[in-house]
């Protein structure tokens, strides 16, 4: 078995790992709450399943995955949001991309056995690398969609959508590499205007409209696309979205990935700070790196050394990283994913 086999197989059993599947305007995601009951195949399928959604991950598939390790700025300067992307080549990674609600059929592979007379249908966002599709047995739901077959989603003629918020179907979004299934509410009117905790989905049409495949500030290398990410724990937010003490065990893990998986651009920027820190060199001696990638993760180590510091008491350590923080931690604007679904 492979490392990254066994590294997901990992974290499939840790409730803390969040997953998502799907596109940048189009997500799936799965969490899980501590003591929540779950059922996990990790042997021909890599599959968790709790009565509020699922994740399942092809293990045939598992030997092509290009995993891409990455942390990105949050506005709150004491914290960051960490990932491991799960990707394929392009030609690999493609699907059908529909722009028109299409049925599919009945979900033979649906993660539970009680989903598979659901009949699924691709809600058409022509997305490149994943199928976005909602699953259903609801007569008068059949109806409204077999009635709008071939028509986008967004046509303000199209009665689909508001059927389909009305009466909040499973969501399912389908890879080259696995599923993530929703069986939660959708956000909205009747959820108070807000996402459920635990899995849920977004659709953002002003987002869809750019046709990326992935946010600007995700560092996915050119040729390569990203079908879903795993969210391990993150060591000062909670599954919440809350603050929490900061979990070196949870940072120490997630830098192991980084190691492992990171890019070269983004490894340049925190030895950068390493090496500096180590000599104990002001932000003046010192040139900072160049590249977009390189600077984020270089603000981001700052971050992590700061908490680090004041875990282990390093007072000297501590002065010397907020000097650091006072010179290059901007008052940048939100950036589009800061804190964004899925981080």
């Amino acid at each position: 078995m492979s490392y990254l086999e066994q590294l997901l197989r990992h974290h499939l059993l840790d409730w803390r790992s969040g997953w998502s599947m799907g596109t940048f305007g189009a997500i799936a995601e799965f969490h899980q709450d501590d003591g929540e009951i779950a059922v996990i195949d990790d042997r021909q399928l890599l599959t968790r399943a709790t009565r509020r959604g699922g994740i399942r991950l092809e293990r045939s598939m598992v030997a092509g995955l290009v995993p891409v390790a990455y942390e990105t700025l949050s506005p709150r300067r004491h914290r960051w949001s960490q990932a491991l992307a799960l990707c394929l080549p392009e030609a690999r990674a493609r699907r059908s991309g529909r722009s028109v609600l299409t049925e599919i059929g009945p979900d033979d592979n649906a993660i539970r056995g009680i989903d598979r007379t659901g009949i699924l249908f691709d809600m058409g966002l022509s997305l490149p690398q994943c199928d976005f599709c909602i699953r259903t047995s609801e007569p008068k739901l059949l109806v409204e969609l077999r009635a709008n077959l071939g028509r986008s989603v967004f046509d303000p003629a199209n009665g689909a959508m508001l059927a389909i918020l009305r009466t909040h179907p499973h969501r399912v979004a389908l890879t080259n590499i696995g599923r993530v299934e929703v069986y939660q509410k959708i956000g909205g009117p009747d959820t108070g205007g807000v996402s459920p905790e635990g899995p849920h989905t977004h659709v953002l049409p002003k987002m869809l409209k750019g046709g990326r495949t992935h946010s600007a500030n995700t560092p996915i290398p050119e040729g390569l696309l990203p079908l879903g990410a795993l969210h391990p724990g993150n060591p000062v937010i909670d599954p919440l979205g809350r603050d929490r003490p900061f979990e070196p065990i949870l940072h120490g893990a997630f830098q192991e990935m980084m190691s492992r998986f990171g890019t070269a651009e983004a490894l340049s920027g925190r030895k950068h700070v390493d090496n500096a820190l180590d000599a104990r060199l002001s932000p003046v001696e010192t040139e900072a790196p160049s590249g977009r990638f390189a600077r984020s993760a270089m603000r981001i180590a700052l971050r992590q050394k700061a908490h680090l510091a004041a875990h282990s008491g390093n007072t000297a350590l501590a002065r010397l990283v907020a000097d650091w923080q006072a010179a290059f931690e901007q008052s940048a604007a939100k950036t589009e994913d800061d804190d964004a679904p899925g981080h």
